[in-house]
């Protein structure tokens, strides 16, 4: 993550901040997540009967998704300068756009809506976020993801 000091946020904010590197969805994650969620739902972990389904092959869990910001985010956001921690804050929205295939790749691009410091050293950012497939238009999903820092 980049390093910026509170100051320097403003012409960020309403940017795009960046895109992340590509991240691989195979089905050993997509077993592990099953396994780690009790969701073993056919369409994830059975490859013969998911081939019978419109995808035609095994996808992730939206949640496996959306779970991979943190690591995707990891490559573009910015840290305040002096942060003590950070922590996710939630969700304003969250849409599945399109199936992750087993196999395919995923990345996302972020973009600064708001940085706001609620207290002293409290601050709250807001980001539009993006997750592209590789190879395909429609996204896996969109979302407006909230985070804290704290200085």
């Amino acid at each position: 993550m980049r390093i910026i000091k509170a100051e320097e946020l403003g012409p960020h904010v309403g940017a795009e901040i960046g895109v992340s590197d590509w991240s691989l969805i195979d089905q050993a994650r997509i077993d592990a997540f099953a396994a780690v969620t009790e969701d073993h739902q056919f369409i994830h972990v059975n490859p013969d009967a998911a081939k019978m389904t419109p995808f035609g092959g095994t996808v992730a869990h939206g949640f496996l998704t959306l779970s991979m910001l943190s690591r995707l985010a990891a490559d573009v956001l910015f840290v305040l300068d002096g942060v003590k921690m950070g922590v996710n804050y939630g969700f304003e929205k969250v849409r599945f756009m399109a199936p992750v295939k087993s196999g395919k790749r995923i990345r996302a691009r972020f973009t600064l809506m708001s940085a706001n410091e609620r207290l002293p050293g409290q601050w709250q950012f807001k980001y539009a976020v993006k997750v592209e497939i590789e190879g395909e238009e429609k996204p896996a999903l969109m979302a407006e993801w909230l985070s804290m820092q704290f200085v």
